[in-house]
């Protein structure tokens, strides 16, 4: 017998952890100032990107002291330009409890070769921070996006560290309030919460940062694209708007109308209320279902961007068929596009709750899950 189908469905099914769901509303038509065919070193090019850094500032409200750049390669070439620029001075500990974290310690282990400590957790746990030595340089993510935890709260990380704190916050920044004195380099992209277009990062220095790029010269050879200072002295055009490499004023514009966006949601308190929202809607729906539970072992460490969940009936022998079966069946109905797990994380399900998400959408999709869930059970006993 067929299972009937739910009667309301999202208005946008686009639950992709990135690149994610466009703010609210968007059309190509609100790219029409971008200066299309312009030098990025024109007056107009450099107001832009000057534009984006100071937007960003004020959103995140971070300190004036930070330097703030737009660099190449996404959210991956900002990590990648932190960790060859300023690791190498102390020993490190690399901390990882999901994918992007444990591509973090390859770098550092296998290329770079410095001397390491890493701590890891499996996927839905996260590394106990009170066991970290912080006068170490210190490389985490704030929020796993491949596993749907995240550091809950800043109280291990002393103020008085004596290594470098190293937060890739990509899928963290524009929803989670983060203790920016506590963090000497950020970083993110801008295709995560605010459904900006792929291929620039965001890298965020602290004055600490500075000065480790200004006194310390790693072994290594250095790549264009990752050099900082010049003379002992760091580029200071890098954090005003020039670019190391040609950037794409469209996406520029791209993200201007995202920051514009946040300003009329509330600014950082709205982004993180309406994550808050869009995550408590799949928090309670799995409190109800016996089938199906959040990845996050603690309540404390469920992120409200990524959230990964885990098929946990009985009756399913082939975890990962039968997760992919799901996502494929919520693809083909039109109703949740790119929800499956990322490849290296645990089968099940992961649904972005970031700001640009409406939540009348997830509540909608709620009802689909479970017929598709019903549906597949159905299936394997037919």
């Amino acid at each position: 017998m067929a299972i009937e189908a739910p009667a309301t469905r999202p208005a946008n099914p686009r639950f992709s952890s990135g690149p994610c769901a466009k703010i609210p509303g968007f059309s190509l038509e609100m790219l029409s100032d971008a200066p299309l065919g312009r030098s990025h070193r024109a007056a107009v090019g450099k107001d832009k990107l000057k534009a984006a850094i100071e937007g960003t500032r004020d959103i995140l409200g971070i300190p004036a002291d930070y330097r703030i750049g737009i660099v190449p390669a996404s959210d991956t070439g900002a990590v990648e330009m932190a960790m060859w620029s300023l690791l190498g001075a102390r020993k490190a500990t690399m901390v990882a409890w999901e994918s992007f974290g444990e591509g973090w310690v390859t770098d550092v282990v296998k290329q770079l070769k410095i001397d390491a400590e890493v701590k890891k957790a499996g996927y839905g746990q996260i590394v106990d921070f009170a066991e970290i030595d912080f006068d170490t340089d210190v490389v985490f993510t704030w929020n796993g996006t491949t596993s749907g935890v995240r550091l809950p709260n800043d109280d291990a990380i002393p103020a008085d560290r004596a290594g470098l704190t190293i937060c890739d916050a990509t899928s963290a920044a524009f929803a989670m309030d983060l203790p920016w004195d506590k963090l000497d380099v950020v970083t993110f992209s801008w295709q995560k919460v605010l459904g900006g277009e792929a291929a620039h990062g965001m890298l965020v220095l602290s004055p600490r940062a500075v000065a480790r790029l200004e006194s310390y010269t790693p072994a290594w050879p250095m790549p264009k694209i990752f050099r900082m200072t010049k003379g002992g002295k760091i580029i200071e055009g890098i954090f005003v708007g020039e670019t190391i490499n040609t950037p794409s004023m469209l996406a520029v514009e791209d993200y201007l109308v995202a920051l514009e966006w946040s300003r009329k949601v509330g600014g950082l308190k709205g982004l993180i209320g309406r994550a808050q929202a869009n995550a408590q809607v799949i928090w309670d729906f799995c409190d109800a279902k016996p089938w199906i539970a959040n990845l996050a072992e603690d309540a404390a460490t469920r992120s409200n961007t990524s959230v990964c969940l885990k098929f946990t009936d009985d009756r399913i022998t082939d975890g990962a068929a039968f997760a992919k079966a799901v996502a494929k069946r919520l693809e083909k109905a039109g109703v949740a596009l790119d929800v499956g797990a990322y490849r290296d994380a645990p089968a099940g399900l992961r649904i972005w709750c970031g700001g640009t998400v409406e939540t009348a959408d997830v509540a909608a999709l709620m009802p689909w899950l479970e017929w598709a869930f019903e549906a597949e059970i159905a299936a394997l006993s037919a």
